[in-house]
């Protein structure tokens, strides 16, 4: 049963904050602003004046709308989904499949559709690459993987931060982070990476996902070590391991990071505004990093 306010019986996580009333294990600084009994991100409800449980929802207690028109909310803004995972899974399910097609077809499927500047590919007997307008290699490379080390590591990673992640933001701008930070990270590698390079993988959109984590945890008051300690790991192994374009790597991270800042700060009033304007912007610095490589290129 719910607890009343101030019950001594509240339950106290490590930190020394409160557990949310209704999902006890999440611990949380925020309260509601009617009955004061804290609440957890995928509790929270926008009210006039901060947030409301939605047992006061329910039970209309002011927010400036009828109780069937509140609808409970992701600390982003987003809609709570029944499956909070959903788009992880999919993502998942994608990139496997797709690393099926690749172990099934072999290297000619995989050289269509990877990230390469501008090079003569011996098994398709042309010269292929971004530069020749071949502009879908940004993001097809996104999802295809070089060996099977390669795929389940990123794939691990992005089911351990992405579930997370997903229920935190919502569906459409969970969504909207992968791709923006996996585009950041594929236009950087083509401007810095040599053109006869190939890239793939899902690294950059995954380095992404760590930095809006860190946002996020920051934004909730979390122990943010875990995922510093784990994106500090994954920084060294892109540094000292050979073979690893690092350009996808930093460049998904600070698209992550500038995405991820504004999912989680942007202010209620223009909120949208805010969050997918900087998609926008981390599209459109891609773009230019493209079109110059491209310029250089031809």
């Amino acid at each position: 049963m719910d607890q009343a306010p101030g019950s001594p019986q509240e339950p106290q996580g490590a930190s020394g904050l409160p557990g949310c009333y209704r999902h006890p294990d999440r611990e949380t600084g925020i309260t509601c602003t009617r009955c004061e009994r804290p609440i957890c991100p995928e509790c929270m409800i926008s009210a006039s004046v901060g947030f409301q449980c939605p047992d006061c929802v329910r039970g209309g207690s002011g927010t400036g709308h009828a109780p069937q028109a509140n609808q409970p909310r992701t600390v982003a803004g987003g809609t709570i989904a029944a499956d909070p995972r959903l788009i992880t899974k999919i993502l998942v399910g994608l990139n496997l499949a797709l690393f099926l097609v690749q172990t099934t077809v072999g290297d000619r499927f995989t050289d269509r559709y990877d990230l390469i500047g501008l090079a003569y590919v011996p098994d398709l007997g042309s010269i292929e690459g971004v530069a020749e307008g071949q502009w879908y290699r940004l993001v097809t490379s996104m999802f295809l993987h070089s060996s099977v080390m390669h795929i389940a590591f990123n794939m691990l990673s992005l089911w351990w931060i992405g579930g997370p992640l997903e229920a935190a933001l919502g569906r459409v701008r969970f969504v909207a982070l992968y791709l923006a930070s996996g585009l950041a990270g594929s236009a950087l590698t083509y401007l810095l990476a040599a053109q006869n390079q190939p890239s793939l993988g899902a690294s950059g959109a995954i380095f992404g996902l760590f930095g809006a984590t860190a946002i996020l945890m920051r934004r909730l008051n979390y122990d943010m070590r875990p995922v510093l300690v784990l994106l500090a790991i994954n920084l060294l192994i892109t540094a000292f391991w050979p073979n690893i374009a690092w350009q996808a790597h930093v460049g998904g991270l600070v698209g992550g990071l500038i995405v991820g800042y504004a999912m989680v700060h942007a202010p209620r009033e223009c909120r949208n505004l805010v969050q997918y304007g900087s998609c926008a912007l981390v599209l459109v610095v891609a773009v230019v990093m493209v079109l110059v490589r491209t310029g250089q290129l031809t």
